[in-house]
């Protein structure tokens, strides 16, 4: 017997999407434990921004594949919060350099465990090694994908690589 072409719960980009639900619906449940008013974007925003201080915001959107306009306003909501700090850059007067203030450094901190805590929920019912393979297997498919992304992930360029 064939199966039902019309069976949403066979298509991976339903089941990716389910658990893109569940993601951010356990990211924002351990936050708001947390008592930390953040989305899973402000987060990705804030560890590049953590591991590259001073990087361009542009720089930022290719290392975690948004789109450069939606990444701006992502910036704007956390220098609201007091957690990132924007300046001009020195190199190139147009771009506009981001860093974490001393609050969003505390802030990364603090939730990094939990965010590290929280993603086996994610994959609820599959094995250690399950999960293994299956995080394996998504970062083949997303970086063989990269280019059909309207937001391609982009490494950083080999200038500030280095620095």
């Amino acid at each position: 017997m064939d199966s039902d072409p019309l069976d949403i719960h066979t298509l991976p980009g339903h089941l990716i999407r389910r658990l893109h639900q569940i993601s951010v619906a356990q990211f924002m449940e351990r936050m708001a434990e947390e008592g930390a008013d953040l989305t899973p974007v402000q987060f990705s925003a804030m560890a590049a921004i953590h591991r590259h201080p001073g990087i361009d915001q542009a720089s930022v959107a290719g290392l975690i594949a948004y789109d450069r306009a939606t990444l701006g306003k992502v910036v704007d909501r956390l220098v609201e919060k007091g957690l990132v700090a924007r300046g001009i850059s020195k190199a190139d007067r147009r771009a506009r350099e981001v860093s974490l203030t001393g609050e969003g450094e505390a802030l990364l901190e603090r939730i990094l465990p939990v965010v590290r805590a929280a993603q086996p929920g994610i994959l609820t019912g599959l094995t250690n090694s399950e999960q293994e393979i299956f995080v394996a297997l998504l970062q083949k498919a997303a970086i063989a994908a990269n280019g059909l992304s309207r937001a391609p992930q982009r490494d950083l360029p080999s200038r500030q690589a280095a620095e």
